[in-house]
């Protein structure tokens, strides 16, 4: 199927390993550029041998406000256009809320909530300057949906991070920019390391999906290009949950 994204360019932040990784290279597979955002120069560097024509490495820290706010200008710079783009990173730090800073929580707000905030409104009014129909993904999570204990910084920011893409899709529908979230639910990334060094963990985690299986990182490649692809034009404001039938049966 012919997803209508050769040569389009988008941005995709955390896309240095797990799901950002994933998304950027199937999103390469289909044609596109990719500018890719993270931390970790080194794994940049890796990602950027998989296409080296069509990857464009951009060392990132999304808690610096002013390193995020550079990230849309840098697309353009190398491009000379920008498309789509996919607030992909997060971080999701254990926690017990009663004995945890305050400050952790607002660490986690500044990656998963603000730094897509940022870049979006960025996005969006290069999308209005130059009256193109642009696309923003947000990557969310299925703990935003429903709040998890111990992920409590997390489940609030991804949950806010959902409210925030709707009314994004509401208020920008008018210049033609669709807004979206994925809701992905347990994947084999580094993100899970401490349930699948586990068997016993691992067993118990499973046994919560229907499934019975974690996603691998390349199933989340197909629904984010069709989210970013011109085929989906009808398509804002809504959340697409991929966690094999996870919270469908909580």
């Amino acid at each position: 199927m012919d997803l209508k994204i050769q040569d389009s360019v988008v941005l995709v932040t955390g896309a240095s390993r797990g799901l950002g990784n994933a998304i950027s290279k199937y999103l390469v597979d289909e044609g596109a550029f990719v500018v890719a955002a993270a931390r970790s120069k080194s794994d940049l560097e890796e990602l950027a041998k998989y296409s080296p024509e069509r990857v464009h490495p951009v060392v990132c820290d999304m808690a610096n406000k002013n390193e995020v706010s550079l990230l849309v200008d840098k697309a353009i710079d190398k491009f000379e256009c920008l498309d789509a783009v996919v607030n992909n990173a997060g971080m999701a730090p254990a926690e017990n809320f009663l004995e945890s800073d305050i400050a952790t929580m607002e660490m986690v707000l500044s990656v998963n909530l603000i730094a897509p905030a940022v870049i979006a409104k960025a996005a969006a009014n290069y999308f209005i300057s130059e009256n193109t129909n642009g696309s923003i993904v947000n990557i969310a999570s299925t703990s935003g949906l429903k709040g998890k204990a111990s992920l409590v910084s997390y489940s609030s920011s991804k949950g806010a991070l959902l409210r925030f893409t709707e009314s994004l899709a509401a208020e920008w529908a008018r210049h033609g920019i669709r807004v979206n979230a994925i809701a992905p639910g347990a994947f084999v990334t580094s993100a899970q390391s401490a349930v699948l060094e586990n068997e016993n963990i691992l067993t118990a985690r499973l046994k919560k999906i229907p499934q019975r299986r974690m996603g691998d990182p390349e199933e989340i490649g197909p629904l984010t290009a069709y989210l970013v692809s011109p085929l989906s034009g009808f398509v804002t404001g809504s959340c697409f949950v991929i966690d094999g039938g996870e919270v469908s049966k909580l």
